[in-house]
């Protein structure tokens, strides 16, 4: 294990927090807030933790698969501890654990919350919040890349352990110069969203909070009401933006590279966009009589469509009280969540596309033992090891799934309130359903339940291997 190689890249990881923490002071400034102190203490923290693990540069700067995992779910744990400090030195969440579980949630962009009413937090808490979906959305390791070029190793470990999906590919030869463009398309989609939002009226502090939470599809709302108070035409924007910001960054870059026959032919966009075209149309069907005409019906409908598959988490209505077909739909999309390689979690949709070629595989062998038959996806063959991963991955996901929903149950909520509480928060999307939904939180869970809860978000946000492989002991061996 290379230890100094991970102490200097976390060493990078601190001190480009307290660099991020700048623009929550600057908010509290604006609104002349006396809470923006509490980020000025924790930036000196940072850089007094960080500057001296990157002021030497290791001797041995190989860096391998092990370190790639290990570094990822270090940096997440150490950016996650510290952004919590400011919510409790400035008393906006005095409790460590719900500051952790909210910080948590925030950058891992769940959007799961602990707050009861969130309209009280000062503006510059309430800016931090949603900064923290911008900032893991892409995945801050992977900004780390763009600017922190490595060598003697693999740089493309940092990205598997990092990015969303059972593959991982470059988009062009340089792991560094994949990781810049991948963040000038997210910063790009943030500025569009942004001056659209303006155009149609929502308040400049409205439109960056909503805007980092749209593209780092994290949930976090400034409002009680989550979404419900705006415009629908400002909702409409937002709808467009998250189902934009579910879809494989890989397929923009086709666009501006002008490669649109190439976009359009990737199979799991078809899907996504077919996924998202039938439950809007089914749900709208369903709740047309809650809302008087089907225009609005099917305004709702796509939204919250939107807002759960991407695992966004934001809602303009409280979906809990929608009949139990919409809700079903909803659920099921929790599981199924956006594209690899978008800013979205769940499952992701490329899984399910090789989970449900893989059992037709599997029927034709028992109908024809002796065929030959490859999985194929988007005309090409899935290699053995893509397949190898994704089973093995929902066997984990299972795993953890059950284990987390029976660690939970001790708090003695109901069967479907554990359920979908597990679901929302390993899924990375925020609402659950009862105790959990739309219009309630977090903060009835027991501080053990939010622990397990804020370890199931960080498991989902890095697909779960990355932060697993601590705890096993091997890792820590030397061979």
């Amino acid at each position: 294990m290379n230890y100094s190689i991970i102490a200097y890249i976390i060493g990078w990881i601190l001190d480009l927090e307290a660099a991020l923490m700048v623009l929550p002071c600057i908010t509290a400034l604006i609104y002349r807030e006396r809470s923006g102190t509490a980020f000025l203490i924790t930036m000196a923290v940072c850089l007094a933790i960080g500057v001296p693990l990157t002021m030497r540069s290791p001797k041995k700067r190989a860096f391998y698969a092990k370190e790639g995992y290990v570094t990822v779910a270090l940096s997440w744990a150490a950016l996650s501890i510290m952004g919590a400090i400011p919510f409790v030195i400035s008393g906006s969440i005095p409790n460590p654990v719900n500051a952790l579980f909210e910080t948590v949630s925030g950058f891992t962009t769940t959007g799961a919350s602990i707050l009861d009413n969130v309209e009280a937090l000062p503006h510059c808490m309430l800016l931090w919040r949603s900064f923290t979906h911008w900032i893991g959305g892409m995945g801050v390791l992977v900004f780390v890349l763009a600017v922190l070029p490595l060598t003697g190793g693999y740089h493309m470990n940092i990205m598997k352990a990092e990015s969303p999906g059972p593959s991982v590919s470059r988009l062009v030869p340089k792991v560094q110069s994949t990781a810049k463009i991948l963040y000038l398309m997210y910063i790009a989609m943030t500025l569009v969203e942004m001056i659209l939002l303006l155009i149609a009226r929502m308040p400049l502090f409205d439109t960056l909070c909503l805007s980092f939470g749209t593209a780092g599809t994290g949930g976090f709302g400034i409002l009680n009401d989550s979404i419900g108070s705006y415009t629908m035409l400002q909702q409409g924007i937002i709808t467009v933006f998250m189902i934009l910001f579910g879809v494989n960054f890989n397929i923009y870059y086709f666009i501006l590279m002008k490669k649109f026959l190439q976009a359009f032919k990737v199979e799991e966009l078809r899907y996504y966009l077919g996924v998202i075209a039938f439950s809007i149309i089914a749900i709208s069907i369903n709740i047309h009589g809650l809302f008087g005409n089907f225009f609005q019906a099917f305004h709702h409908a796509a939204f919250q469509v939107g807002s759960i598959i991407t695992t966004t988490g934001y809602s303009t209505v409280d979906f809990n009280q929608w009949p139990m077909f919409s809700k079903t739909i909803l659920v099921m999309l929790m599981f199924m969540g956006a594209c690899a390689g978008s800013t979205g979690g769940g499952i992701k949709v490329s899984r399910f596309i090789i989970l449900v070629k893989s059992v037709y595989k599997e029927l034709v062998l028992y109908v024809h033992p002796n065929a030959v038959r490859k999985i194929q996806i988007d005309g090409k063959p899935v290699q053995h090891e893509v397949t190898r991963a994704t089973n093995i991955f929902m066997t984990v996901y299972v795993f953890l799934f059950g284990f987390s929903t029976l660690l939970i149950s001790l708090d003695n909520f109901d069967f479907t309130t554990n359920f979908t509480a597990v679901a929302a928060t390993i899924n990375n999307i925020g609402p659950g359903l009862e105790a959990v939904g739309p219009a309630c939180n977090f903060a009835g869970f027991s501080i053990f339940s939010k622990l397990v809860l804020t370890f199931d978000m960080l498991a989902g946000r890095l697909e779960l291997f990355p932060l697993l492989i601590l705890f096993f002991p091997r890792t820590w061996k030397k061979f």
